[in-house]
C-alpha cells in the first residue's frame, strides 16, 4: 500500500509562525510535524510516500529529501495553487495504482491508528476521533458503523466524533475529486460527502486518542507537551556540576548546562546549546538547536525554535519564539487569558503568553501582554510594552 501525504498549505490561522515555513515544517518536540506522519507510515511498513507539496515546499523538501533516512521512498508532486484537499490529492493521480492512504502532514498521528485505518474493509474509509472542541472540526454523522455524512465546523455540534481528514481510498477517488472540482467543491470532505449521499459505503476506522492538531499558535503549547511525554529520555553534551535534573529530559550533543541550573521533565533541549549558569526550565518546554540562554532566566510550557538567543533574568511562560530571535535581558512574557483575533475572529485564549515570529530582535526590559502575536523581522525597543498583535518587520520603540 502506499500513500499520498498533503503538506502543500499555508496555515494562515498560526500566524506569525507560518510566514516562514509551511504548516507541517512547524516543530513540535524538536521535529516537524510531518517527520511524525512519515515515522507512523514506516512503522506499518508503508514505505512508499507521495507528498503533495506547494508553499513554500522547499523547506519540505530540503529537509526530508528522498526520505532515506526515514527508510522510506519519498517523492513529491507539486500543487501550484492550493485550491483545496481535494485538488492537492488529485495532483498524486499518475502515481498511484491501487488502495493508498492519504493524510494531511499537519496532523500527528499514531501508528496505531493508522493501522485500524489499513484493516479497514471498506474501498472508502476515514479515521476518526473523540474531540473536547468538535466544532472546531468536520463533526462525523454515524449510522451502523458507516459515515452518513460530516458537517464541517457546525455552530452546534450534535457528537464529539470528528473527521481526522485522514482517508482510506481507491484509485477511483480521482475521478470523483475532478467531477466535484467542476462543480466547485474542492476538499476531501465534499467527496467523502458525495460518496455517502450515494449510498456508497464509507467506513469509520476508530483511532486510540493520540491524534492531534495545531490550528492555532496556542495549540502548539499543548500538542508539544503531550508529544514530550513519548520523547525517549537521553542525556549528551556537557552538564557542570551541579546541575539538577528531574524527569523525562532529553539532551541533546554538544549541549553545555551549566552549573546552577535546574531542568524538570518532560523537556527536550537540542543539540549546540548553551544553557545557564542558574537557568531554569521547567515541564512541557522544548528548546531548539543552537539555542543560548543566559543565566538567572527561566522557560516554562514553551516552545523555543532553533536559533534563539534569550537574555539574563528573563521569564518566558505559555509561549512560543520563533527562530533565529534575540531577546535581551530583563524581558516578561506575561501569561494568563488574553484575546486574538484569528481570520476576523475574536478568540479568547487562557494561559497564554507570548508568540514572537522569526528573526525577531527584542531589546532589554520589554514586556509583551498575554496572547500577543509579534510578526517575523520586528524589533522591540528597550522598555517596550506591547499589548496587540504586531504585523511583520514593526518596530516599537
Amino acid at each position: 500500500m502506499k500513500a499520498v501525504v498533503l503538506a502543500a498549505g499555508e496555515g494562515r490561522r498560526l500566524y506569525p509562525f507560518t510566514d516562514d515555513r509551511p504548516k507541517v515544517m512547524l516543530p513540535i518536540a524538536n521535529r516537524p510535524i510531518m517527520e511524525y506522519v512519515i515515522e507512523a507510515l514506516a512503522a506499518n511498513n508503508i514505505r512508499d510516500i507521495v507528498v503533495v507539496t506547494g508553499y513554500k515546499e522547499e523547506t519540505v523538501r530540503n529537509y526530508f529529501g528522498d526520505g532515506r533516512a526515514w527508510k522510506v521512498n519519498l517523492t513529491y508532486v507539486t500543487q501550484e495553487k492550493q485550491i483545496g484537499t481535494g485538488h492537492a490529492l488529485l495532483q498524486a493521480a499518475s502515481s498511484i495504482d491501487g488502495p493508498f492512504l492519504a493524510l494531511a502532514g499537519d496532523n500527528i498521528v499514531d501508528a496505531q491508528s493508522l493501522s485500524a485505518l489499513i484493516d479497514s474493509q471498506q474501498d472508502t474509509a476515514v479515521l476518526i476521533e473523540e474531540s473536547s472542541s468538535p466544532s472546531k472540526y468536520g463533526v462525523v454523522q454515524l449510522r451502523q458503523g458507516r459515515i452518513t455524512a460530516i458537517v464541517e465546523k457546525p455552530p452546534q455540534a450534535e457528537t464529539n466524533l470528528i473527521s481526522t481528514g485522514i482517508y482510506r481510498f481507491q484509485p477511483s477517488i480521482f475521478s470523483r475529486i475532478e467531477d466535484l472540482l467542476q462543480e466547485g467543491k474542492p476538499h476531501l470532505t465534499d467527496v467523502v460527502c458525495q460518496q455517502a449521499q450515494d449510498g456508497e459505503q464509507v467506513g469509520a476506522a476508530t483511532g486510540t486518542g493520540t491524534w492531534m492538531d495545531v490550528v492555532y499558535p496556542w495549540d502548539m503549547l499543548q500538542v508539544n507537551a503531550q508529544a514530550l511525554r513519548a520523547a525517549a529520555p537521553r542525556r549528551a553534551g556537557t552538564l557542570e556540576d551541579p546541575v539538577t535534573i528531574r524527569g523525562n529530559v532529553r539532551i541533546g550533543d554538544h549541549t553545555v548546562i551549566r552549573s546552577g541550573s535546574y531542568i524538570v521533565g518532560p523537556a527536550v533541549i537540542g543539540e549546540g546549546c548553551e544553557i545557564g549558569p542558574h537557568v531554569c526550565i521547567f515541564p512541557g518546554t522544548s528548546i531548539g538547536d543552537n539555542v543560548v540562554i543566559y543565566p538567572y532566566t527561566d522557560v516554562r510550557f514553551s516552545v523555543v525554535m532553533a536559533g534563539v538567543t534569550i537574555g539574563s533574568h528573563t521569564h518566558v511562560s505559555h509561549s512560543v519564539i520563533g527562530a533565529g530571535t534575540a531577546m535581551g535581558s530583563h524581558f516578561t512574557a506575561r501569561h494568563g487569558t488574553g484575546f486574538m483575533e484569528v481570520e476576523n475572529v475574536l478568540h479568547t485564549v487562557g494561559d497564554a503568553g507570548v508568540f514572537i515570529g522569526d528573526d525577531c530582535t527584542v531589546d532589554d526590559q520589554v514586556t509583551v501582554e498575554p496572547a500577543v502575536a509579534i510578526g517575523h523581522r520586528s524589533h522591540l525597543g528597550s522598555g517596550a510594552v506591547v499589548r496587540k498583535t504586531l504585523p511583520p518587520e514593526s518596530n516599537v520603540m
